[in-house]
């Protein structure tokens, strides 16, 4: 078990400089997010443009992909965070519509087939439905996440599973660790939202 975690942290310790701002960066985002601040969707842009050459050098390039995507939609959704709510107000947590969740599912297979077959027949790509569908669910997770609806964080949690060990096998130490701590912040930020969503709820309540 020593061992074990000797060799994670001399693997680790070995990323380059670049992954090590990207990390920081990405938990940051991450972090706030849970914590409903608006200074997620900034940071966010700054991590997603530091992974683009992150993944592009480890041949995850679906991902690399995902990442310029993540930019356009942190914009988009930092706009809907100040201005999407009624008559133009700040958004409140709310749940998914069943539209909005089969739009989801139809997206990620379709994605997953289309982007896993080009990747597999037209790149180098080394895990290619692999990191197809994990690009999938981050997008169909993000526009969650960029509406606001609680159960975004259920689908972060299921990503975040599989990239650890996609990362780790890609040597991305340092984004691997990340990942696992992305999971941990995923179920923070849903009793989170959970509980402002109950507040928001309470203080909509008419006064008996």
């Amino acid at each position: 078990m020593l061992q074990a975690l000797y060799d994670f942290w001399t693997a680790a310790a070995g990323g380059s400089p670049l992954e090590w701002v990207a990390v920081l960066t990405g938990f940051a985002c991450v972090w706030l997010a849970a914590r409903e601040s608006l200074w997620n969707f900034p940071v966010a842009i700054v991590s997603c443009a530091l992974y683009v050459l992150v993944y592009y050098q480890a041949g995850l390039y679906s991902d690399g992909f995902l990442q310029i995507l993540f930019i356009l939609l942190s914009l988009y959704g930092w706009y809907q965070w100040l201005y999407g709510g009624r008559n133009e107000t700040k958004l409140a947590v709310s749940r998914t519509r069943p539209t909005e969740w089969l739009g989801c599912l139809l997206f990620v297979a379709s994605y997953t087939l289309g982007a896993g077959y080009y990747l597999q027949h037209h790149t180098d790509a080394t895990t290619p439905h692999w990191d197809a569908i994990t690009t999938a669910i981050s997008l169909a997770a993000q526009y969650l996440l960029m509406r606001k609806r609680l159960e975004n964080w259920w689908l972060w949690i299921v990503v975040d599973i599989m990239y650890v060990p996609l990362l780790w096998y890609k040597h991305l130490y340092p984004t691997s660790a990340l990942y696992a701590l992305y999971l941990g912040l995923a179920v923070y930020g849903y009793w989170e939202w959970r509980q402002a969503m109950r507040r928001e709820q309470a203080a909509l309540q008419p006064v008996a």
